[in-house]
């Protein structure tokens, strides 16, 4: 597959994980499973996302990275909003979540530099995972849950260790830094 090819399936599986998780949420939220389903949520879903977030990273870097992964979020929010207009407040603290979350992501995904792939996806996402796990919830049900808080981490950074091992392996070749616009 092209390199563009796989840009846009990373782009394509980030937005439907993401969509998939809002519109769950939301289905469930009223539900005695609610504030629990957020932890199956979180290691389904989110950690995909914080994967695929960290190949789009090394796929866009240099190339207006800000700009598409900002776009990518406001994406993700505005179609959950828009196939259910009663996700809005999943939606809005899905993006400022994930817009928060961003920001850590890269800034550590950077200062790993040119270490092994998996460090890099792994250790950035125990970073953007906290972010992610401490601002969602509690935007999403208007208040501070210190369990759904915890229970999401784990899940968050469960989740991505196993997505990371998934689509990248271990010890494959495409651990190494995508420098020639392969992610």
């Amino acid at each position: 597959m092209s390199f563009r090819g796989l840009a846009a399936l990373y782009v394509s599986v980030y937005l439907a994980a993401i969509v998939a998780a809002n519109l769950t949420l939301t289905w469930l939220k009223d539900t005695p499973l609610g504030k629990s389903a957020t932890v199956l949520i979180a290691f389904l879903f989110i950690g995909l996302d914080l994967t695929s977030r960290d190949v789009l990273h090394e796929a866009w870097r240099g190339r207006a990275l800000v700009w598409k992964m900002g776009a990518l979020i406001v994406a993700g929010s505005a179609l959950s909003w828009a196939l259910n207009h009663g996700a809005g407040q999943i939606a809005l603290a899905s993006f400022v979540a994930f817009a928060s979350a961003g920001v850590s992501d890269s800034v550590v995904y950077g200062l790993l530099g040119r270490r092994a792939r998996l460090l890099r996806v792994n250790g950035s996402n125990v970073v953007s995972a906290a972010v992610d796990s401490l601002v969602f919830p509690t935007l999403a049900f208007g208040q501070l849950l210190p369990l759904v808080i915890a229970g999401q981490f784990a899940a968050k950074v469960l989740g991505g260790g196993v997505w990371s091992v998934l689509l990248f392996g271990i010890g494959r070749p495409a651990d190494r830094v995508a420098s020639a616009g392969e992610p």
